[in-house]
């Protein structure tokens, strides 16, 4: 088995638990708001609009075709209109709400600390992600996963975006290390996968829903505690 030297591990959908995260919070927003008084709907249904909607925002980012001020002032004007509610509607501190409670919270996915634990000895972690700086920090204080981290890079701090390369370049820059001693972990088989094979680096493809991607990667796994048949 190659013997790697740094692990790098994509932060949202792959160690924080986005999708439960955001769901409490928007739970949270969605009655304090009382936004189901603003039309016919009901908090499943607004729920979905969200996701579909920053589904789409965030691979519009990953393009560099949105900025991180433009997706936040569109986000919920789009979610609005996709959950057929009046834009005019939306609380003026939606959005900045969502971002501070969502940040703040703490759940992370299965066999977590588990497999950080199995690995911290062997092993400099690090972190690569597309989120913005203040958001991204605050997850992983939040959430208990900061001081598994050494470095921590994101599409803010380098300027560039997951899949390109470079991205990953800054991140060997920073640690003074060669792509081969490298391996990046991640659940978006086009900005993790793609992207850190571009780079030239080994990655894994942490797939848990076993969606049927047509991805070719050094690895691929289904659970994060995978990882131990593998470093």
């Amino acid at each position: 088995m190659k013997k790697y030297r740094h692990i790098f591990f994509d932060l949202d959908h792959t160690l924080w638990d986005y999708d439960s995260n955001v769901r409490d919070s928007l739970s949270d927003l969605f009655v304090h708001y009382r936004l189901e008084d603003f039309g016919e709907i009901n908090f499943d249904s607004f729920f979905e609009a969200f996701l579909a909607t920053n589904h789409e925002l965030w691979d519009l980012f990953n393009q560099g075709k949105v900025d991180q001020s433009e997706l936040r002032k569109i986000r919920f004007r789009k979610v609005f209109t996709r959950a057929n509610l009046s834009p005019a509607h939306i609380p003026v501190t939606l959005e900045q709400d969502f971002v501070s409670q969502t940040s703040s919270r703490a759940r992370v996915m299965d066999h977590t600390f588990e497999i950080l634990d199995y690995l911290r000895d062997a092993y400099a972690l690090h972190i690569i992600t597309n989120g913005f700086n203040e958001s991204q920090y605050s997850k992983l204080k939040h959430s208990g996963l900061a001081p598994y981290f050494e470095l921590v890079v994101t599409s803010e701090s380098s300027g560039f975006r997951k899949p390109d390369k470079r991205i990953f370049y800054h991140a060997l820059e920073k640690l003074g290390s060669k792509a081969e001693d490298c391996l990046m972990i991640g659940d978006n088989p086009n900005s993790d996968i793609l992207g850190a094979k571009n780079a030239s680096i080994d990655q894994v493809y942490y797939n848990p829903l076993q969606k049927k991607d047509q991805v070719q990667s050094t690895f691929t796994i289904s659970h994060l505690s995978e990882l131990r048949t593998i470093l």
